[in-house]
């Protein structure tokens, strides 16, 4: 006791002095995850979601017809819209202008007044996005064309170099926000995906009908042009450019996600309705899948984890298919019911709403959780496809009978399911024979290593580190699972091994948290029977195991290519470029390199395909060059030096940056549209590395 008590003695006092003060900015640039989520390429990608939200707001007020965003040199980003343009006169409370005020303080904007706001519906609320991406970043420049005149201020790491000033006339009106993310925050770096905001961009175009989203990549543009003019396609900028303009609205989203699918029905379901303060639009169509795609936005953010709005959208759909099934006599007496997970089988979905007293869960906006969303999307979806049901006879017997399919499915999934898990049960949930399992039963610990054939599952049985790495060999190519339910994929004595060995179950008895390895490390031979291996359990554990891939869990193992010896000396190489520069270090000349490849050709033809390169000094020792064509051509000690050995390998980890991209691909390469699969082939086949 008083030991403890001398310790309390010097501790330091908690007192009113140990409270940090943040002033203006800083608060962001201590903490930025809070504001931005991440200060990854998510979280810098969102500084241009953040600016552009503004100039959207515009538009969606009926402001703004026209937004641009160009990518400039030196990782600068500029947002331009023709909207009213940020108020530069003296703000009452602050005592200078309303810009600076807006790009220097949190929670200062035009969004918190309600009807007598600058803004009824918008997507920020909490008055923090312009002033965050100004502390976020070195330099920021504003522009302002408003009442005949072109106003500007600058700020560096956020706060303003000098007061607004007026730089010239213009008889245009809007708005130009010019910025360079501080790379000291995105320690990743400051590098632009250019598909990323050409889909974000295309996905906003559709939610704001009737505006011009324009986008240039002017990154490597070497000629000097006025960035302080209102739009800079008025420079015919030779540079990459696209512009999007959809009347259409959710209806043409929809058609577009549906592009590569085979549509159940002609017609997409379509409204538009307000129900009191709430605009709800939603578009639907189903397509001969098993995948369900539902995205959301409110007030056009796009909500990745949905909300409020998700909720009565599902609850409306199958109260309204279960009321018409049973009304048209398609749904029998004896039949059950539709379940959540019934109707939104095979659908794609787009549910928006806009509302003025908005409530996220997070600056992020990932997630609704406005209550009265879900009442409004509920009443407006449900009386108007109940409506669109009765007006589209053939279209709704394809509904109703497509989704009376996923009943029947999920009984005999459930039914195939069931047994697996009552046969597992009886032999006491026991692992597969193939399964060589490690000896820790610390899940943050154990690796799986799943390896393509017995060869290289031989090899890497007896080259691991028993404690803590399994090894699960796979006899051949497992079942292309996209279009295959999971009774089907549970007689596949393979992929029953697979879901049995990572322990997490499958179909709605998922639980991640009975994930036996917290590294599941894909090895497959660098070929193309390999890739294609590769693929498809990566479809496998997209489609049924997502939670595994978001929760970082999955990873792709890189074997060497190359093992290059010279006498006592080793080197393994990845790329051809390693072999070069190995071949360099270890002595050998040009001349010697060059005649490797003569050297290769005869090396194809011998059983170990090993290559031998004299040196010009007769005193060299020979250079060797062993060309891996698969895991199992390696030696256990070979395969733990090179795939293995956490201290050495090289690891993939596999992660969905775009989910909704990733969907596309997944239905394109692995579906039934052949002609979609072929059309990417031919597009993408400059960029494949081919191993001839």
């Amino acid at each position: 006791m008083a030991k403890e008590a001398s310790k309390k003695a010097v501790s330091k006092a908690y007192d009113a002095s140990s409270i940090t003060v943040l002033e203006g900015l800083e608060p962001v640039r201590k903490r930025p995850g809070m504001y931005i989520g991440t200060t990854g390429p998510d979280g810098l990608h969102h500084l241009v979601w953040e600016i552009f939200d503004n100039a959207r707001d515009e538009a969606m007020g009926g402001h703004a017809s026209d937004i641009e965003v160009a990518l400039l040199p030196e990782g600068y980003v500029r947002v331009a819209d023709n909207g009213r343009g940020v108020p530069v006169g003296i703000h009452p409370k602050t005592k200078v202008s309303a810009l600076e005020t807006i790009m220097t303080t949190l929670h200062a904007g035009g969004k918190f007044g309600g009807e007598d706001s600058g803004y009824k519906i918008s997507g920020g609320l909490h008055g923090v996005g312009a002033s965050v991406v100004n502390a976020l970043s070195e330099h920021t420049k504003v522009v302002v064309h408003q009442d005949g005149g072109m106003h500007m201020q600058e700020y560096r790491i956020g706060k303003p170099i000098a007061k607004v000033k007026k730089i010239g006339g213009s008889k245009e009106h809007g708005t130009i926000v010019i910025f360079k993310p501080d790379a000291t925050i995105f320690k990743e770096g400051v590098e632009w995906n250019w598909e990323k905001i050409v889909t974000h961009l295309r996905q906003q175009a559709y939610l704001v009908k009737g505006v011009r989203i324009g986008l240039f990549d002017a990154r490597g543009d070497t000629n000097s042009f006025e960035t302080d003019r209102l739009f800079l396609r008025s420079y015919a900028l030779d540079v990459p450019s696209m512009t999007f303009y959809f009347e259409g609205g959710l209806k043409s989203l929809v058609a577009f996600y549906n592009k590569h699918q085979t549509p159940v029905h002609k017609n997409i379901f379509y409204v538009d309705r307000q129900s009191e303060n709430v605009e709800v639009e939603i578009a639907l169509q189903y397509v001969d899948d098993i995948a369900s795609r539902t995205t959301a936005f409110a007030n056009n953010i796009y909500n990745s984890e949905g909300g409020t709005h998700v909720t009565g959208f599902k609850t409306a759909l199958t109260r309204a298919l279960n009321t018409y099934g049973r009304n048209a006599n398609l749904i029998k007496e004896k039949d059950e019911n539709f379940t959540g997970d019934d109707v939104l089988e095979g659908i794609t979905a787009v549910v928006s709403v806009k509302l003025p007293e908005i409530q996220f869960e997070g600056q992020t906006k990932s997630k609704l959780g406005s209550m009265e969303a879900q009442g409004a999307v509920s009443a407006v979806f449900g009386e108007a496809l109940g409506a669109f049901l009765e007006e589209n006879p053939d279209d709704a017997r394809a509904i109703v009978n497509k989704v009376l399919l996923a009943l029947k499915a999920r009984k005999a999934a459930k039914a195939a399911k069931d047994s697996v898990l009552r046969k597992g049960a009886l032999e006491g949930m026991t692992l597969p024979g193939k399964l060589a399992d490690c000896q820790t039963k610390s899940a943050e610990e154990g690796e799986l290593f799943i390896v393509e054939g017995d060869s290289a599952g031989g090899s890497s049985k007896q080259g691991r580190d028993r404690r803590t790495q399994a090894i699960l060999p796979l006899r051949g190519k497992i079942l292309n699972v996209e279009r295959a339910r999971i009774d089907r994929m549970l007689a596949s004595a393979e992929i029953r091994a697979l879901v049995i060995a990572m322990g997490t179950a499958i179909g709605d008895v998922f639980d991640l948290s009975k994930l036996r390895y917290h590294k599941i490390i894909i090895a497959t031979d660098a070929d193309v029977d390999g890739a294609h291996i590769r693929t498809l359990l990566l479809t496998l554990l997209y489609r049924h195991f997502r939670p595994i891939i978001d929760g970082g869990f999955v990873y792709i193992a890189q074997p060497p290519l190359y093992k290059i010896t010279k006498g006592k000396a080793t080197a393994y190489a990845y790329t051809d470029k390693e072999k070069e520069e190995a071949l360099r270090e270890l002595g050998a000349v040009s001349s010697e390199i060059k005649e490797s490849a003569d050297a290769d050709a005869l090396a194809e033809e011998s059983e170990n395909e090993t290559e031998e390169v004299a040196s010009k000094s007769a005193k060299a020792a020979k250079v060797n060059i062993q060309r891996y064509k698969g895991l199992g051509e390696m030696n256990p000690s070979e395969l733990w030096e090179t795939t293995m050995d956490p201290a050495r390998r090289v690891l993939k980890r596999i992660s969905i940056e775009d989910a909704e991209a990733a969907d596309r691909i997944f239905d394109i390469l692995m579906g039934t549209d052949v002609p979609s699969r072929k059309s990417f082939i031919q597009s993408n086949a400059k960029l494949a590395n081919l191993d001839v």
